[in-house]
């Protein structure tokens, strides 16, 4: 057992080591087999869209794979091929890195893919793969080597188009990669010049990549998406107020035994840091090194919205934090370097927060699937309520109220309470969509959107045909109204 862990691994065993853990990560997903919010209409009507948000190459993946001209549900099957090739970058990434790697080498990488926050990523059953396979194409572009300038500046250029082709938000995890190709090199001890060279071939390949895209895929995408916050009304306080929403967000994991965990993985990445800085030869060396160090730290944290927070249509969703994945390598590897300075086998601990990691992936999924036996519920009740009076089965349009509350899914309460970032997770706090109605054969119903939420005001004084738990029906001649009542939490139900 004890050569087993020290000995170097070949490319199949580190390959056969990525399966295995990338699939445990997306398997409760996989049996939850929730239909995560856009997952709905595009499964209703096989449609895609992404050619308007400039994610041509998302639409053609679901093309090619099913072989028509839309996007007919195949979930789990484009997940499988980007697991599958996850697990074929990050066995390129191990020997990217550590040119002898053993089992604790594989442990540093694996870090990239267990990122909390890429679980909102990974909901989605159509958008989900698509994220998934332009992480691959960032790791490809930085990790491909050749002879050739032409091939070196071409290719990589040629991946990060891909990847911003299936989404945007990757330049990000390139970037931040890119940081660590710099203090990697640094810790190496390679000549400035070169140092200078690489970050010379790094942004002339996002360049090129950036002037390819928008020749492809940008060129297809709705201008609203490219607008950028107004210069004539404080921007820098704006992008202030956006990295604080985001920190907000992200203070959610480190709840309970998470703190404790990463407090320990963050102590270990200082030493790590230290030891770095103390293996330069001479003092100047030195001296650069940590400055080096205080610099990427902060350039690979703001990495995690990245590009967002300029954007005028900020979303501040989980799903856009994928430049988490670069921070869990930083971490990662200058724990490493630490732990392995001690003894051999004690980066074996780095399995303790990719376990509680994996933990949180297992408890995410069962929270959607209480969520998918709550939507379930609530569309056989609606629809009920609707075909079994003619009425509103005949009526010319039903509108469906936009409600929002945190406290539709009392039955993941407690989770929530104990793992609060579950709920930053699921982001899905609305009752039902329009949308999944017509799973029940129920056509008539659309969400209310041009009529600006008006049946929440407008019909509260009328008598409704169908008073229920969670929502009113109302009916006035052809048109019915459909208007939520707001949930109590769990507790005033304890109460």
């Amino acid at each position: 057992m004890g050569d087993w862990l020290d000995r170097e691994l070949g490319g199949r065993r580190v390959w056969l080591c990525f399966l295995l853990a990338t699939f445990a990560y997306v398997l409760p997903l996989i049996l939850a087999d929730y239909p995560y919010i856009d997952d709905s209409w595009r499964a209703l009507a096989a449609g895609m869209g992404w050619s308007g948000e400039g994610r041509l190459f998302t639409q053609l993946f679901y093309n090619w794979l099913t072989f028509s001209g839309a996007a007919p549900n195949i979930f789990p099957l484009p997940l499988l091929i980007a697991t599958l090739a996850m697990s074929w970058a990050l066995t390129r990434l191990t020997f990217h890195y550590f040119a002898e790697p053993t089992l604790t080498h594989c442990l540093v990488v694996l870090g990239f893919w267990y990122n909390p926050f890429f679980l909102q990523n990974l909901s989605y059953q159509y958008d989900g793969p698509a994220m998934a396979l332009s992480l691959v194409a960032v790791i490809f572009a930085i990790t491909f080597r050749s002879t050739s300038r032409v091939r070196q500046l071409v290719v990589p250029a040629l991946l990060i188009a891909l990847a911003l082709g299936l989404y945007q938000v990757s330049i990000n995890v390139f970037l931040g990669l890119c940081a660590l190709e710099l203090l990697r090199a640094a810790s190496v001890k390679l000549p400035w010049p070169e140092c200078w060279r690489m970050i010379g071939w790094k942004a002339a390949q996002v360049a090129l990549a950036w002037l390819i895209y928008f020749a492809t895929a940008g060129a297809y995408m709705n201008q609203q998406r490219t607008s950028l916050l107004n210069g004539e009304a404080a921007p820098l306080l704006q992008v202030e107020t956006n990295a604080a929403r985001v920190l907000e967000k992200v203070m959610l994991l480190f709840h309970g035994g998470f703190g404790w965990v990463f407090a320990a993985l963050l102590l270990c990445a200082v030493a790590g840091g230290v030891l770095l800085i103390e293996r330069q030869d001479t003092g100047p060396k030195r001296v650069v090194m940590a400055c080096l160090c205080l610099l990427i730290v902060p350039v690979v944290v703001f990495l995690v919205p990245g590009a967002a927070l300029f954007f005028r249509d900020f979303n501040e969703g989980a799903r856009t934090l994928m430049g988490f994945s670069v921070v869990l390598v930083l971490l990662f590897y200058l724990s490493h370097l630490a732990l392995a300075s001690v003894h051999p086998r004690l980066p074996l601990l780095l399995l303790i927060p990719l376990l509680a990691m994996l933990s949180l992936s297992f408890a995410y999924g069962r929270v959607l699937v209480v969520q998918k036996t709550f939507a379930n519920t609530a569309l056989n009740a609606l629809s009920y309520d609707i075909a079994s009076r003619p009425a509103l089965r005949d009526a010319k349009r039903i509108y469906l109220s936009i409600s929002y509350s945190d406290h539709w899914l009392t039955g993941a309460a407690g989770s929530f309470k104990q793992l609060p970032v579950l709920h930053y997770l699921l982001n899905t706090d609305y009752y039902m969509l329009a949308e999944n109605l017509p799973k029940a054969g129920i056509t008539n119903v659309v969400a209310e959107r041009e009529r600006r939420n008006a049946t929440r005001v407008g019909y509260q004084g009328f008598v409704p045909l169908v008073d229920s738990q969670y929502y009113r029906i109302y009916l006035l001649g052809d048109y019915g109204f459909i208007v939520m009542k707001e949930p109590r939490s769990i507790v005033e139900l304890q109460w």
